[in-house]
């Protein structure tokens, strides 16, 4: 099967169930119109299909691997990733003032939609650094604004979220990594983070870690949590990268699925030198990490939408193909499609129909993030405010959940082969089932 971006479903989800004509109304992006979205839509998806959806397969197959202490990604990732820096895919939606585009957050989710039907693996990683892009618009000073926003804006940097410890997964509270104030305004990090995605790879010259740590005078619990930059690499005073900094990843997780994406294991300070920048005030680290975790939160929940449409893609295409059994009511003659018999095909529609909900439910969020910073009106920001808080974890949890029954009604379609590996069928499932897992389990989203 070869993935196809449905452009024509994209456009149907926003102008028809997302409310992005209402969002075209508002004036809240002046140069914003059908004509520009339909051009953004279809440009992403000749890029996610030409470019990403190929190396899907692949990296299922040949995954990110650790190699002399150096990250190597997926073959044809690195190539994949600078064509998605050079073309401006990752500046859509970040402001002008920093080399963005200032477009809709709603358009940059619509390609996150392509990217993960393309490959969920490659995907990922874009993500992260939105979300770091943010936490450092929320937070950080005009000094880091302007050392790290250019690069991690336009891609060439990436970004990463440093939460998860062995001891504190959901539970933050428990976290123990330490941040020790050097005497010059920077910080001395130490401590291991685990489940780090793109923690470390081969795509770009350096990564921005965005740490969660605990100062000396820190209170207990997760009220004592401060956030740091931790670059991988330290700048010199003209801005070239410099010496690595005392960070790096040890391990690199063997996982169930997202095979071609790493999950690495960091230690911060091995050698008692990991230098750090605070973000923010001191033991406000939650509210910054809200920042990334929102974004997060619904990049996620479209993460589910591009996977399972995958599935059911693959599926149609496999029902389409297969033959076994006669059509109803016909005892003599060839065999037909399985596409043709009822029970298939009720298999094949509700999975189309939860893919196109969840697409729905998330550009529907979009639009409201967007109206929410955007809109000239205060009552329609305020408005806007409220459903996108509202939505949020309905788009990342009743998305993500359904992207496991379509991916596992995909296993289904094919019957015994959709067991086996050959078809594909197993990638989707395996793909989506850490979905509900990641940025925040589904049993805990509020």
């Amino acid at each position: 099967m070869t993935y196809s971006t449905p452009v024509r479903d994209l456009r149907f989800a926003l102008d028809h169930m997302a409310g992005f004509p209402a969002l075209i109304r508002s004036g809240a992006f002046p140069d914003l119109s059908p004509d520009i979205a339909e051009a953004i839509v279809g440009e992403a998806a000749k890029f996610c299909d030409g470019a990403v959806a190929p190396l899907n397969w692949g990296s299922d197959r040949h995954p990110a691997r650790l190699e002399n202490g150096v990250v190597r990604t997926s073959p044809g990732f690195k190539e994949a990733y600078k064509a998605y820096v050079d073309g401006g895919w990752n500046s859509l939606a970040f402001p002008e003032s920093w080399g963005g585009q200032g477009l809709p957050q709603t358009l940059a989710l619509a390609l996150v939609d392509a990217l993960n039907g393309a490959s969920m693996s490659f995907a990922i990683g874009t993500t992260l650094t939105t979300g770091a892009v943010k936490a450092i618009l929320h937070a950080g000073t005009d000094e880091q604004k302007r050392t790290y926003l250019p690069k991690l804006v336009s891609g060439e940097w990436t970004g990463t979220m440093n939460l998860t410890e062995p001891q504190a997964g959901s539970d933050l509270s428990e976290l123990r990594t330490r941040a020790v104030p050097a005497g010059d305004g920077t910080y001395r990090i130490s401590g291991q983070k685990i489940f780090i995605t793109y923690g470390d790879h081969d795509l770009a010259d350096n990564i921005v870690h965005l740490v969660l740590a605990r100062l000396p005078d820190a209170p207990p619990g997760s009220a004592g949590i401060s956030m740091f930059i931790v670059p991988k690499v330290h700048l010199n005073a003209d801005g070239a990268l410099g010496e690595r900094n005392d960070v790096k990843c040890i391990k690199l997780e063997e996982k169930m699925g997202l095979h071609g994406s790493p999950t690495c294991v960091m230690v911060y300070g091995e050698h008692g030198n990991c230098v750090g920048a605070l973000l923010g005030e001191p033991h406000k680290g939650l509210k910054n990490m809200f920042v990334m975790m929102n974004a997060a939160r619904l990049d996620v929940g479209v993460q589910g939408v591009g996977v399972a449409e995958a599935a059911f893609q693959r599926a149609l295409s496999y029902a389409q193909e297969r033959k076994q059994g006669k059509a109803a009511g016909v005892k003599s003659g060839g065999t037909v499609p399985i596409y043709e018999h009822a029970d298939v095909r009720r298999m094949l529609y509700s999975m189309k129909s939860l893919v196109e909900a969840s697409r729905a439910i998330c550009l529907a969020t979009a639009v409201n993030y967007d109206l929410a910073r955007h809109a000239p009106d205060d009552a329609q920001r305020k408005k806007a405010k409220s459903l996108e808080e509202l939505l949020t974890p309905i788009a990342k949890g009743w998305s993500t959940d359904r992207a496991n029954d379509v991916a596992s009604l995909g296993v289904q379609v094919h019957g015994g082969m959709g067991f086996i590996e050959e078809t594909g069928a197993a990638q989707h499932y395996r793909d989506a089932r850490i979905a509900p897992i990641y940025e925040g389990t589904n049993g805990i989203q509020a």
